[in-house]
């Protein structure tokens, strides 16, 4: 049932994101939301050009699909497929911006978009996939309260997503040691809070109550740093991973299972994995040298039981809260999809 939906609704999404940002501007687009300016349309495709070539690598497109079901769970609303392209297009900026300050060479199996337009391109479209989402609430027909509710959720979780990056950046350059609750939380601010933005949508739009609301938001968020552990742990268990494989080794970062080998490692060890992450190579024997210390540890069961554990205690809070519908069934199978996912 669940992959069957998930199919349905990520090309949902897909058809959502050209409808609302053409891949061939058009005057009336222009006209819609830049009435009354100079416009040169060759600019402005020039401008998108980016937007699509990276949207067009896929996507796993869970957060409006999570931020549906949300809706859907709480009474729905049809004005929500609406703002399908708002968290989707603000989360595919982000990983633009990010794998500038990673200094990334591939992302979903082709080159970043910093290295086929340049540092300066791939910034500003970054950015400008920030503030288009705006273009829908400022569209939208929905009335003024649920607009600033929106508005406000917004804001809030862009602010600690950019926290959650300097967090990252901070300690994968050689910060002081990270703690595993110091961890969760950065994961927490990182990943989970655009998942957290698009539960709260979800909900405001369906009219939960504020006690639903923040119940949603603080599930997803959860479910969120789930799925930022389940990532790490593909990135070295699997080969076939979009993002190239050992590549969070190469950026020396800090993740729940090197965190766990710092602490639980013989000195030898600890010494050897420091080492090749402060190197920040690209060298795959020392990549597999380091991912061999981890598994050593046992660190990815270790991780996958703690993402485990996060989520399903989440859910139990949140459970309660809603009323047994189809829409709450498939909610919790997404729960469960995201951080069993195997590719």
């Amino acid at each position: 049932m669940l992959p069957e939906f998930l199919k349905e609704r990520t090309e949902d999404v897909n058809n959502k994101l050209e409808e609302f940002l053409p891949k061939n501007i058009t005057d009336e687009w222009v006209e819609s939301v830049l009435p009354n300016c100079t416009y040169d349309k060759n600019v402005l495709n020039s401008i998108t050009e980016p937007i699509w070539e990276f949207l067009m690598r896929g996507g796993k497109r869970w957060r409006p699909i999570l931020m549906m079901l949300c809706c859907d769970a709480v009474g729905g609303n049809p004005k929500v497929t609406d703002f399908i392209p708002f968290v989707e297009l603000i989360h595919n900026g982000t990983l633009m911006v990010d794998d500038i300050e990673d200094n990334s060479d591939t992302r979903r199996g082709k080159p970043c978009t910093h290295k086929i337009y340049g540092n300066d391109v791939a910034i500003n479209t970054g950015n400008l996939m920030y503030y288009l989402p705006y273009l829908i609430l400022k569209k939208s027909d929905i009335d003024s309260a649920t607009k600033l509710k929106i508005h406000e959720a917004t804001a809030e979780d862009m602010f600690k997503l950019h926290l959650g990056q300097g967090m990252d950046i901070y300690w994968h350059n050689g910060g002081e040691l990270i703690t595993e609750d110091l961890y969760l939380q950065m994961c927490a601010f990182k990943t989970g809070t655009l998942a957290r933005m698009s539960a709260k949508i979800g909900g405001t739009l369906g009219g939960a109550s504020k006690n639903q609301i923040d119940a949603l938001g603080s599930f997803a968020e959860s479910l969120g740093v789930g799925f930022q552990i389940q990532d790490d742990i593909l990135n070295i268990a699997n080969k076939g991973w979009g993002k190239d494989f050992g590549d969070d080794i190469n950026e020396g970062k800090r993740t729940l299972m090197v965190i766990y080998v710092l602490k639980n490692g013989t000195e030898v060890d600890v010494k050897r994995l420091t080492e090749i992450l402060d190197m920040h190579t690209n060298d795959k024997s020392l990549i597999e040298e380091a991912i061999d210390i981890l598994k050593k540890y046992d660190t990815i069961d270790y991780a996958k039981s703690k993402s485990q554990v996060i989520v399903k205690s989440a859910w139990e809070k949140l459970e309660p809260l809603l009323d047994e519908t189809d829409a709450k069934e498939k909610l919790k199978l997404f729960c469960d999809f995201v951080v069993d996912r195997e590719i």
